[in-house]
């Protein structure tokens, strides 16, 4: 699977989704942009990805599902694209001796850390997925962060070791492009690799800003987390309807 994505190195872009949007229209199907350094990285929830200059992975893969190798994609599946990213960075932390978890429903922690965050933005054409743009960031080097970022950690904070960029970015798209061949057979082990699954703790509704005690049981198929209540339901949760108390 090694080098059957086309990596471009960019020394320094605004973001690396944008850039790929901005080339939407002529670049190959699973194309990556790595960039040295972003100047306005963009996260979930229109929140910034702040990442020290040549000390961590910020790349975005470009996918066109219905173009060989990868087969079409239902937009009612769309939340495996989230399994697949997500099972190819934690497997190649976890090739490391890093035990990293999925928080639901694409962020990546160890420990109750956030190691790596992903933007992922899909274009649809009726009732399939057109393309993909899956949007990385993974703390690989950084050992300093920004006091306002709340939980980061990265792989040398925890391993105490140097890690080179470029091969470990060729092994997670090697990873992702082997997750995204068999995209319909993600949910279990997505389920097994769950932050918090099986764990009670405190989240917030954010429909009325109330805490509550839950237990996250499951995945939906529609993508939404599903969790236990203490009186036994079963509540589910799309996104920026729970917030995590850690």
């Amino acid at each position: 699977m090694k080098g059957e994505f086309s990596i471009i190195w960019l020394e320094t872009v605004d973001s690396t989704n944008n850039e790929v949007l901005r080339q939407v229209e002529t670049l190959d199907n699973l194309s990556v942009l790595a960039a040295r350094e972003q100047t306005a990285g963009r996260g979930q929830r229109g929140n910034r990805w702040k990442s020290a200059p040549g000390e961590n992975l910020t790349f975005s893969a470009f996918v066109r599902f219905g173009e060989p190798p990868l087969p079409p994609l239902p937009a009612s599946a769309q939340f495996a694209i989230s399994q697949a990213a997500t099972l190819a960075v934690a497997g190649a932390l976890r090739e490391r001796g890093i035990p990293a978890r999925i928080k639901w429903p694409n962020d990546i922690y160890v420990g109750d850390r956030k190691i790596c965050g992903m933007l992922i933005e899909n274009r649809l054409e009726g009732v399939f997925v057109a393309h993909s743009v899956i949007g990385i960031g993974l703390n690989v080097g950084q050992r300093v962060f920004d006091p306002e970022l709340m939980n980061p950690t990265s792989m040398s904070l925890l391993s105490g070791q140097d890690y080179a960029l470029e091969p470990l970015l060729e092994e997670i798209c090697g990873r992702l492009l082997g997750h995204l061949r068999h995209i319909g057979d993600l949910s279990l082990p997505y389920l097994d690799a769950l932050y918090r699954r099986g764990e009670w703790h405190s989240y917030t509704d954010l429909s009325d800003g109330k805490v509550f005690r839950g237990m996250i049981s499951g995945i939906s198929d529609g993508g939404l987390l599903r969790v236990e209540m203490p009186d036994g339901k079963i509540r589910e949760f799309g996104f920026k309807e729970i917030s995590y108390i850690l």
